[in-house]
């Protein structure tokens, strides 16, 4: 099982140099992967912790790609309605050109309806859209020449597409991961209710001719406890999780530094 960590794009713990240093230190570490959030308009009422300061998590992982060389960059997730697709896609294969291949595509519908509001986008359609740009997305990685509006335009660079990872239950997840995807992304779900549900999506995935998902949990783990630490790390891996990621508000970079290295030695070869 793989491990992985949020940096904070948000708040304080934004500054760039601290960034940078946190992204240097997942990778110097020899974890697997760092990951970023999504909000672009917090309600000043829902500010808690952040102060409304949020970097834009696709121009964030295009700095850390040129910051890192080997750890993948997660998008955890990305709000698929708040987004024309077109652009979209051009900055998620700009970013997986930059980055060589490194990008996992974590997406969502959202659920704060604020910040619907505050886009403009319909909260009530918001699956149907994530739908609509999702097959948008495959159309442009399988080929050169796609179509848009009536208007053919060439798609490149088109490197290859990144893992798309869907988040959300399993409800309105699953078809979406048989349909688009390749894994699943679950949050704060606990290991003994996400065992059954990782066993019938790869049996769905099965019968689809699809190949196994990757499942990437977000969790949080008592790092100061290692023992209970590991236990919790095994229980994720037991019930199929192929990658955990740990989430959790530092202070700074010394805090994050320091719960990196106890992640760290939870997989001492990565």
């Amino acid at each position: 099982m793989r491990l992985g960590v949020y940096v904070r794009n948000m708040g304080p713990q934004s500054a760039p140099d601290t960034v940078v240093a946190c992204a240097r230190a997942v990778e110097d570490l020899g974890l697997a992967h760092l990951w970023v959030g999504d909000h672009i308009a917090i309600p000043p009422d829902d500010a808690e912790g952040s102060d409304g300061r949020y970097l834009d998590p696709l121009a964030t992982l295009a700095f850390l790609a040129g910051c890192t060389t080997r750890i993948e960059l997660g998008m955890g997730v990305l709000v698929l309605p708040y987004r024309p697709a077109l652009p979209t896609a051009k900055w998620v294969a700009t970013i997986q050109e930059l980055s060589r291949g490194r990008l996992l595509l974590g997406v969502g519908v959202g659920w704060m309806q604020p910040e619907f509001r505050a886009t403009g986008a319909d909260f009530r359609r918001r699956g149907r859209v994530s739908d609509e740009t999702l097959e948008f997305f495959r159309r442009c990685f399988a080929g050169d020449v796609v179509e848009a509006n009536g208007q053919p335009f060439l798609f490149r660079p088109r490197p290859p597409r990144p893992p798309i990872l869907v988040g959300g239950g399993p409800g309105p997840a699953f078809p979406r991961v048989l349909r688009f995807g390749d894994g699943w992304m679950p949050f704060a779900a606990e290991p003994d209710d996400l065992a059954p549900q990782i066993a019938e999506l790869r049996r769905q995935c099965a019968a689809a001719g699809r190949p196994a998902p990757r499942i990437v949990a977000v969790t949080r783990l008592d790092l100061a406890d290692r023992p209970a630490a590991t236990a919790r790390a095994q229980a994720f891996a037991a019930a199929g999780v192929t990658d955990l990621v740990h989430g959790w508000r530092y202070a700074g970079y010394d805090d994050f530094r320091t719960a990196a290295e106890a992640l760290a030695a939870l997989a001492p070869h990565g």
